[in-house]
């Protein structure tokens, strides 16, 4: 339960990080009767017919304001690190004989005999 709340507390974040923008435009779009009459700066002036518009702007330009520091703030503290590695080779000795090797094996003598074995597996026969 808390992986899920957590992964989707992420999407969300991640999700309003990169649409800034345009969730403040929704919030304009939905609040524009209310931004107009109370918080608009030029309220007071309908000639101007701003209509909230200059609040609109100023919360545009703080969202980039914002955008700029956290870009600047992870630039200076990005720390890369590199790994360097030397390239891993394999070297084969190359096989030596020597004076004792050449004498080769002695004879091995297979002692056991079964009449069993000899009547079941027979050599092939050659037609030649």
């Amino acid at each position: 339960m808390l992986k899920r709340l957590t992964i989707w507390l992420l999407i969300f974040a991640t999700f309003i990080a990169n649409f800034a923008m345009a969730f403040i435009y929704i919030e304009f779009k939905l609040n524009h009767q209310y931004i107009a009459a109370n918080l608009c700066v030029n309220r007071f002036k309908p000639s101007l017919h701003c209509n909230g518009h200059c609040f609109f702007m100023r919360k545009i330009k703080q969202a980039e304001d914002n955008e700029k520091k956290q870009a600047a703030s992870g630039s200076s503290t990005r720390l890369e690190v590199i790994f360097f590695q030397e390239p891993f080779s394999i070297s084969f000795l190359e096989p030596t004989l020597s004076d004792n090797d050449i004498t080769g094996f002695s004879i091995f003598s297979y002692q056991y005999t079964s009449h069993y074995l000899d009547s079941i597996f027979r050599p092939p026969k050659s037609f030649a």
